[in-house]
């Protein structure tokens, strides 16, 4: 029974990779675009068009460094990432998505550095703070996580990944059930249609009505 609750827990941790790559590079922040395919597609950056004063080459390169990372050529993707931020080192979005190639190559340092250079770019970046948050959890600071991904959601509260990753983290680490069960609502909202999701939440309604039930009975 607990290895069939571990493996289910441990579902809410595989985010693919291209619902993490942020797709645009305008410099105002980003307002992501979610749709009913949240899953499948990029969702963390933003898809607002471009500053007048951005190069159109700018997009293009950006683009397609994009499109390689989400194939999966994460070595051709950093290779493009880098040379896009030599002529262009003023786009947070083109370091948060570095600090996602480091943190899947398992290069925690350099992950770092990424996010922060995007940090400084926008200290409210949502992509970039999401990605604090999740480099934070998986080196098991856990408070610290929260604030960075509710600091996401503050500066772009429609934000719907870092919901997601709020939920993971209440549930899995914080053993907050009623805080899980309402970021992950929240992004069902913005998301749309995730089944995978729905029965997560109809499993936490089931388990809060559950500790409700048992306080009510020790009271």
């Amino acid at each position: 029974m607990w290895l069939q609750r571990y493996i289910k827990l441990s579902i809410r941790l595989m985010i693919p990779i291209t619902i993490l790559i942020v797709a645009g590079c305008a410099s105002s922040g980003p307002k992501p675009s979610v749709s009913s395919d949240a899953k499948s597609r990029a969702v963390a950056g933003s898809d607002q068009e471009m500053l007048p004063e951005i190069p159109a080459q700018a997009r293009t390169m950006f683009e397609q460094a994009v499109a390689v990372m989400a194939s999966g050529d994460f070595l051709d993707a950093e290779l493009r990432l880098k040379e896009f931020l030599l002529r262009y080192p003023a786009f947070p979005g083109a370091h948060v998505n570095l600090a996602i190639i480091h943190s899947q190559n398992g290069n925690d340092a350099a992950a770092q550095a990424a996010i922060d250079a995007a940090l400084a770019l926008d200290p409210e970046h949502a992509a970039a703070l999401n990605q604090q948050g999740l480099l934070l959890r998986r080196n098991g600071k856990f408070i610290e996580a929260e604030a960075a991904y509710l600091k996401a959601v503050t500066a772009s509260p429609d934000y719907a990944l870092a919901h997601y990753n709020l939920g993971v983290l209440n549930e899995l680490y914080l053993q907050r059930l009623d805080s899980a069960l309402q970021h992950f609502e929240r992004y069902q909202e913005l998301a749309g249609g995730d089944k995978q999701v729905e029965k997560w939440i109809a499993d936490l309604k089931r388990r809060v009505a559950a500790n409700q039930r048992t306080a009510n009975v020790a009271e």
